[in-house]
């Protein structure tokens, strides 16, 4: 290949992700509601629970000051950020946080903190120090993001290189003090993307660094973001599951992430986050009969698996976002559904994230609106996935030949041989993981 050549092939990603997110799945802290104390210290003792589930990546929600002007509840969002610098006295000290972050490395596990960059509280230390950093209206006030009912947050304006440099100093400033792993992103898309792209840059100068941006764009995952998230993949599985979405919309978005994302990019793939379970319901109540389905994609199909503290006990409720709400942690057998699942990412290399993975191949079958069915396999083997996405018992046969071959079922540890000749009968919203 001549790559002097302008129409040459060219890689436009420039970042490389950190080596450790290659089988890696995030688990996310609500600190808040994490633990009944609610603080870092406390969360410690969940630590060996989640390295034996199999978490690799701990997603801490924001752990700074929050703002008490336009306060919404009786304790705020944490998204409305009071200091940039400083930490909640709810949740403990810097003390506290960097010896939860020690503890998280010891475990052998990574940590991304969540950074509300797009805008602040309407008491944040800068409002009376610079002004000029916030975005004004046609009457020169302060004023929350445009169109939501944000109201006890104002808008950054990223048109001011001074505030650019300050919030990448406080982002520097976490990395090099707490000794963090990355960051999520609030409403990244928000932010310039120049922005992040600089931001990016600057932290890997001190250590490699894992970045997800709350957003679904393509040009992120050029020069900033290792992962954005899934979320039309989230509400195209909700809907199916909810008896009025079709799988013709799964092929929609799979075939987008396939043919326009760069292979370097990482889609997160969730049942649950702290937006869903707060406003739209829980996993329950968003995938009904089809939860176990949902979670089996999300694991085996493209794209890094996230779980919201909870879900791995089941939590059947909606936890308060503005007021304090524990989690009932008890045992529950959807624990140990979680366990192998991750046990199997991380065994075949077929369900690698990003790059490393295999591409999901569509194995075409006889029930195309109610089944899905897929192969990702490389030269260490791979899965043979079958979800029935309806209410009806299905009886089904395959087409092609990519899918032959001796499998075990994974959860049932039965061997099974796939030919030309195989059916299967498959129960309403059942599956198969079938490894090769």
């Amino acid at each position: 290949m001549d790559e002097s050549h302008p129409y040459s092939p060219k890689n436009l990603v420039t970042i490389t992700h950190p080596k450790w997110c290659k089988n890696a799945v995030m688990y996310q802290i609500n600190i808040r509601q994490f633990t009944p104390q609610g603080t870092f210290n406390a969360a410690l003792g969940h630590l060996p629970r989640l390295k034996e589930l199999g978490v690799d990546i701990i997603y801490l929600m924001p752990i700074n000051p929050i703002g008490l002007k336009n306060r919404k509840g009786s304790l705020g969002s944490p998204y409305a950020v009071q200091d940039y610098r400083g930490v909640n006295p709810e949740f403990g000290n810097i003390d506290d946080f960097k010896a939860l972050v020690q503890a998280i490395h010891d475990q052998g596990m990574y940590v991304i903190l969540d950074w509300v960059a797009n805008h602040s509280a309407w008491d944040n230390v800068l409002v009376e120090q610079h002004p000029d950093w916030y975005s004004q209206d046609h009457q020169g006030n302060f004023h929350p993001t445009p169109w939501w009912d944000w109201d006890d947050i104002i808008d950054f304006d990223y048109s001011k290189t001074a505030l650019r440099d300050y919030m990448a100093g406080s982002m520097r400033y976490w990395v090099e003090e707490a000794d963090i792993d990355g960051y999520r992103c609030d409403v990244g898309g928000m932010v310039p993307t120049d922005f992040w792209v600089q931001v990016r840059h600057d932290l890997e100068q001190i250590k490699p660094v894992f970045m997800l941006a709350e957003w679904e764009t393509r040009d992120m995952h050029y020069a900033a973001f290792d992962m954005t998230y899934a979320w039309t993949w989230n509400e195209v599985m909700h809907a199916i599951c909810m008896g009025h979405g079709k799988i013709e919309k799964l092929f929609k978005y799979y075939s987008w992430h396939e043919k326009s994302y760069p292979r370097e990019a990482i889609k997160m793939t969730f049942v649950s986050n702290h937006d869903k379970n707060a406003w739209d319901g829980t996993e329950f109540e968003q995938f009904g009969s089809g939860l176990k389905c949902a979670v089996v994609l999300s694991f085996t199909g493209d794209g890094m698996p996230l779980i919201y503290n909870g879900q791995e006990v089941a939590s059947p409720k909606r936890l308060a976002f503005f007021e304090r709400d524990p989690i009932d942690w008890r045992e529950h057998a959807i624990g140990t559904f979680y366990q192998k699942l991750i046990a199997l990412k991380k065994t075949k290399s077929a369900l690698a994230n990003g790059q490393w993975g295999a591409i999901m191949r569509h194995v075409p079958n006889s029930a195309p609106s109610a089944v899905l069915s897929f192969v990702r396999l490389d030269d260490n083997g791979g899965v043979f996935v079958m979800l029935n996405l309806s209410a009806q018992h299905e009886k089904v046969k395959f087409a092609g030949s990519i899918q032959y071959g001796s499998y075990m079922d994974y959860l049932s540890q039965q061997e099974v041989d796939v030919d030309a000749d195989f059916t299967i009968e498959i129960a309403p919203w059942d599956y198969r993981v079938w490894v090769k």
